[in-house]
């Protein structure tokens, strides 16, 4: 009786709509449970800049989505995830050490999470702008905008969760994505990727990279074409790109890492208040009667 020996699989990183490698052929290897699990791409500052090329190239088009659109492929997203998210789960507590049902909540919780922002997409506008009271006669509205193309560098403890938490609102407000996945735990951001492919979120709209963050951070702060930053990361990193952003003149959100994956599910992370960081707006007057 013949023996059948078991396909391994090639976690690849998720960029303009298609799986990739790294262009340098490097990999690296996760383990689980102290055995080898798979090697992961190290990308390199040509995949990012590669990446966020793509991710402009999206921009226009999912910015011009009406909110509404926006909100459905939102969800639709959150649904890809329920169908595998005992896999995801599994994937977490490999990574991360943590038991399967705090595995299974951060599943959970990211889900949750993702539909919550979805229901924000034809609302925030009205929130976040407004009807400016002038002296004159002219009517003032205050709009948002999308910015651009946003960076995304996602925390180490909370791989799934905390990364859809900086990615969703970003998302929202009609810009697109280039994260940096978790450097520790980067698996659930492969699997991300895969689901990605099979929503009817477009190509190019989140661009998800692996790989080192010393070799990445500068490059995320200093990229002229990367409109802001959403970053956890350490002391170090942190002044590496509060200086490149300064220098490159793009917005900053850095985020200490955090303590426990419990920190993520804060109310703080769901709010409009997250969809403000990453907008513009903008001032528009128009003459009465006109």
């Amino acid at each position: 009786m013949s023996v059948r020996l078991p396909i391994s699989k090639t976690p690849k990183c998720y960029v303009g709509g298609a799986f990739i490698r790294s262009e340098s052929g490097r990999v690296s290897p996760i383990h689980h449970g102290g055995e080898f699990f798979a090697h992961v791409p190290r990308c390199t500052r040509k995949d990012l800049r590669n990446a966020v090329e793509a991710a402009a190239k999206a921009g226009p088009g999912w910015a011009g989505r009406t909110p509404y659109n926006r909100g459905q492929i939102l969800y639709r997203l959150g649904e890809m995830i329920e169908s595998r998210a005992g896999e995801m789960a599994e994937r977490i507590a490999q990574g991360t050490g943590c038991s399967s049902a705090e595995a299974t909540a951060e599943t959970n919780a990211a889900i949750d999470r993702l539909i919550y922002f979805a229901g924000w997409c034809d609302k925030f506008s009205q929130v976040l702008g407004a009807a400016n009271p002038v002296s004159g006669p002219f009517f003032n509205f205050t709009i948002c905008e999308p910015m651009g193309v946003i960076g995304v560098i996602a925390d180490d403890r909370c791989p799934l969760l905390g990364l859809v938490s900086q990615i969703a609102p970003i998302l929202v407000g009609g810009s697109t994505v280039v994260a940096l996945a978790s450097e520790t735990v980067p698996y659930p951001s492969i699997l991300l990727g895969e689901m990605l492919a099979v929503s009817d979120l477009p190509g190019g709209v989140i661009n998800l990279l692996t790989g080192q963050r010393a070799e990445l951070v500068p490059t995320f702060a200093t990229h002229a074409h990367l409109r802001g930053v959403d970053a956890v990361v350490s002391a170090a990193d942190a002044k590496t790109l509060a200086t490149g952003c300064a220098d490159s003149v793009k917005r900053c959100k850095i985020r200490p890492p955090s303590v426990s994956a419990s920190d993520w599910l804060d109310a703080r992370h769901e709010s409009a208040e997250c969809i403000r960081d990453f907008v513009e707006f903008k001032t528009v007057w128009h003459p009465i009667g006109a």
